[in-house]
């Protein structure tokens, strides 16, 4: 069901939340959680303060939602391109184009992300490392059947599975301060990311050896 389809009085609950997150987004892009204000957030939004509590029982609850927002059809898109069979360079490839694609998009909404990772509030701290916990759990499940993992303990393909999906995250938080109008330094952060996940590919394929 489209929002079009929805009783006009719950699509206009979903138009005000919404409203709130992108208001919230656009004051982010110049300042960290901690330091926003509610009212600052309602007046953003163009709405009543006491309208927010409707949507959210604080601001740290209007993070996780931003967090969630952030990450969007981001593990739709990486999981279509780890297809079983699928050449190694090639998802390599695919995955930090798409990455790249992504930050391209959604600028603002990963600036909060790199912004908050490490950031003042708990409750973001914690999705935002959630989030970060299914893609390495998604890629965990991919590498263990693979038959170059032959040899490998849990745990190592764990450690190997969260090396890959730092390297992106690093990849986009670099792409954000990079800035839009900086093409040249775009394409360096990009090949560094493929130099890396290169990298790391070929010492899975030795790492059995040299133990």
């Amino acid at each position: 069901m489209t929002v079009d389809e929805l009783p006009p009085r719950r699509a206009r609950k979903l138009a005000t939340r919404q409203a709130l997150l992108d208001g919230a987004l656009r004051l982010l892009e110049q300042q960290s959680l901690t330091s926003l204000g509610l009212r600052e957030v309602t007046r953003e939004a163009g709405i009543a303060p006491a309208a927010f509590y409707r949507h959210f029982t604080d601001l740290g609850e209007l993070g996780v939602a931003l967090v969630q927002e952030s990450f969007g059809s981001l593990h739709a898109l990486i999981r279509d391109i780890r297809t079983p069979g699928a050449d190694t360079e090639d998802v390599i490839q695919r995955s930090v184009e798409l990455v790249a694609a992504h930050v391209r998009a959604h600028r603002a909404h990963f600036r909060f992300l790199a912004r908050e990772r490490y950031g003042g509030v708990a409750s973001v701290r914690s999705a935002i490392a959630a989030e970060l916990d299914s893609f390495v759990a998604e890629l965990l499940a991919d590498l263990a059947a693979q038959p170059e993992s032959t040899g490998w303990s849990s745990p190592e393909l764990a450690v190997l599975a969260r090396l890959y999906v730092n390297v992106l995250m690093l990849t986009a938080a670099a792409m954000v301060e990079a800035g839009p109008g900086d093409p040249a330094a775009e394409e360096s952060i990009v090949a560094e990311a493929l130099i890396q996940l290169r990298l790391l590919t070929v010492g899975r394929r030795h790492w059995t050896a040299e133990r």
